[in-house]
């Protein structure tokens, strides 16, 4: 009982340095829970950021929660909480907007499932098509979401995939999920859409990505003097899958997924409904639905730009 006051003082001082081992100093592996309440400690006005002050107070937790206990209020120097600062953000500030988003929280504080996200980083999926195949088992009701029932039975197999099921319950499936999609869930719908899902399940290489394709300011050029037969090919039989002659059914949406990476960072199953009309109608030659390798060298070998999905100029 004396032991659990002490740590509620220590905690109103120092929100964090309960959360280091009293021994190494280092970070304890936190639970998803403890990781939500670190993230409401620090994002005070719950706008989804750690920013301005807040900020400042984190870092200033950060740093000053390796002492057992505080020693006094200038533990920290104003330089040293901007050098902090410059090198947190300079680490995990991904998109480079001078704060912390619950996603960039998660890379410095070593949570439970964050071995789900390293997971799937060491084992990246061989194409957008595998990508597709997966979205659509998971995508039960077929909603163009995958929900929150739907991903815990994602991470159900994910877990039972890395080995690492064990003893986990309902309740720490919900909890899994509920903060998967506090991480990736960036405009705040309770769902994942196909861009935010994509950032959980990376693809090795978004093979339109390469230098043949050549980016200009504005827009992307698919580089119509630059791609040789061999590059066709190349492209070709990394979406036709199942060597039928066709880009077809999800072999298709994962195309039509990297072509969207290329001009759209937030993207969801309609705009790729929308993306594929279009280029069906202006491609699909024969008018079967697919895409066969002529079909495939009249898009790729178009120096027109794309500049939206809505205006897929071919």
């Amino acid at each position: 009982m004396a032991e659990k006051q002490d740590a509620k003082m220590e905690c109103k001082k120092n929100f964090l340095r309960q959360f280091r081992d009293k021994e190494t100093r280092e970070f304890k592996q936190i639970t998803a829970g403890q990781f939500m309440d670190v993230w409401n400690h620090y994002d005070s006005d719950g706008n989804g950021y750690i920013e301005d002050k807040e900020l400042d107070g984190f870092l200033k937790e950060l740093v000053t929660s390796v002492n057992t206990m505080d020693v006094g209020p200038e533990v920290i120097s104003d330089s040293a909480l901007r050098d902090a600062k410059k090198l947190v953000l300079n680490a995990f500030d991904e998109n480079n907007d001078g704060r912390i988003d619950i996603a960039e929280l998660a890379q410095i504080l070593p949570m439970e499932q964050n071995f789900l996200l390293l997971f799937r980083r060491d084992h990246p999926l061989d194409s957008s098509v595998e990508f597709m195949k997966i979205w659509r088992e998971y995508d039960t009701d077929h909603s163009g979401y995958i929900e929150a029932d739907e991903l815990k039975n994602f991470l159900h197999d994910l877990l039972k995939q890395s080995k690492k099921d064990g003893e986990v319950t309902e309740e720490e499936l919900i909890t899994y999920a509920d903060t998967m999609l506090q991480l990736f869930d960036r405009n705040r719908d309770g769902k994942l859409q196909l861009s935010e899902m994509a950032k959980l399940l990376p693809v090795k290489e978004n093979f339109l990505c390469r230098p043949i394709f050549k980016r200009q300011k504005g827009g992307w050029y698919l580089g119509c003097s630059r791609l040789s037969s061999d590059d066709i090919d190349r492209v070709f039989n990394l979406y036709d899958v199942d060597r039928n002659g066709y880009i077809e059914n999800e072999e298709l949406h994962g195309f039509l997924k990297d072509l969207m990476e290329l001009v759209e960072d937030d993207y969801d199953a309609d705009d790729l409904n929308d993306c594929q009309q279009i280029l069906l109608e202006k491609c699909d030659l024969n008018h079967d639905g697919k895409i066969n390798k002529e079909e495939l060298t009249m898009v790729l070998t178009s120096c027109n730009k794309v500049s939206t999905t809505e205006e897929f100029k071919l």
